[in-house]
């Protein structure tokens, strides 16, 4: 729980969100999860999934509960008991499912990284703006708790002015060159998989860099094994920390002259987070205290895109389309600077 020193959350209980109906595009392990959440935490409806492969369809309904099954993507975004469409499928296909949607009139949610080019997410977004329907990037770490208390923190400048954000996210990747994880083709790497977080988050403290400064590491296939980003921000500097070659503490901080705030691990679920003041003294803590760990924190996210699209809107403001687009402009150059440059196919 908050101290006097640190203010509550102004996150919304998942479960009073207005119900919308979700078509699941791709039941994948992050989709099985992201379906759980809702049916844990949430009043809205997932009443469809739709795969290329009826198989994993029928299976993913029967496991989640899911009434309707559709073979193709097409006629998921056609169902008209859909409202808003969840893209769960590898990244590499993130914008062309994206657009299949935003074609069929239908809101979307697509997993993070939105697009594997800033180019293409603003394709997304785009048409998004031009059909009338709401948009958004799945960063979900941005509607937990624990991120309002830290937003909260910055836009009342209680830590003075800042000048450091750090985070890291490293973890196991995948021996096998045809992974998605260190295939190209696929959107490979560690920067488009978990280094979107570490980047995420020095936006959120700092904003978007001025100037990115990559170093890392190139695997066999070409992919990024290993990164680590230099974000600067005016005088601030955002350091943050990917890769696939060891697991890092998943912790993060956002440093300024008069305090800083240590997010506990992992930074990006529902954990806690303490702020400590230039003595070094303990100023104020908080825990989570909701009882969602890890991937049930997906239900916030849900919630946020219900009630934005409730309220008619096209994009949600606390993870507004130039942000998504702002995060893979520094991950474009990041990559591009480690030498690894976009393979044929990748351009909007």
């Amino acid at each position: 729980m908050a101290d006097a020193a640190l203010p509550a959350p102004r996150t919304p209980d998942p479960a009073d969100a207005p119900s919308l109906g979700w078509g699941v595009l791709g039941p994948g392990e992050i989709a099985g999860d992201f379906v759980d959440a809702l049916q844990r935490h949430t009043g809205q409806r997932v009443v469809a999934v739709g795969s290329r492969s009826a198989d994993r369809a029928e299976r993913f309904a029967v496991r989640y509960d899911v009434p309707r099954v559709h073979v193709g993507y097409e006629a998921l975004v056609a169902d008209p008991e859909v409202d808003v469409v969840y893209v769960a499928t590898p990244h590499r296909e993130h914008a062309r499912n994206a657009l299949l949607a935003v074609a069929a009139g239908k809101h979307v949610l697509v997993e993070k990284p939105v697009a594997v080019t800033a180019a293409q997410a603003r394709s997304i977004f785009a048409a998004a703006a031009a059909a009338g329907v709401f948009a958004m990037e799945a960063m979900w770490t941005r509607f937990l708790p624990q991120t309002d208390v830290v937003a909260q923190v910055l836009e009342r400048g209680g830590l003075g002015p800042v000048s450091l954000a750090t985070a890291d996210f490293a973890g196991g990747g995948s021996a096998d060159p045809a992974s998605r994880l260190l295939d190209p083709a696929q959107g490979g790497g560690a920067l488009l998989d978990l280094g979107v977080y570490v980047a995420w988050w020095s936006h959120l403290v700092l904003g978007p860099p001025d100037r990115v400064t990559a170093r890392g590491l190139l695997g066999a296939t070409g992919v990024d094994e290993q990164a680590t980003l230099v974000l600067e921000t005016g005088a601030a500097q955002g350091v943050v920390t990917t890769g696939f070659r060891g697991r890092t503490a998943w912790r993060a901080t956002a440093v300024g002259a008069r305090a800083r705030i240590e997010v506990a691990a992992p930074f990006w679920a529902a954990s806690g987070l303490t702020l400590v003041g230039a003595d070094g003294t303990v100023a104020g803590a908080w825990e989570d205290p909701f009882g969602r760990p890890f991937r049930q924190g997906l239900c916030y996210e849900a919630a946020a895109v219900a009630r934005a699209i409730a309220e008619g809107r096209s994009e949600h403001p606390d993870h507004p389309a130039a942000t998504a687009v702002a995060v893979l402009e520094t991950i474009d150059a990041a990559r591009h600077e480690l030498g690894y440059a976009d393979p044929p196919g990748w351009s909007a």
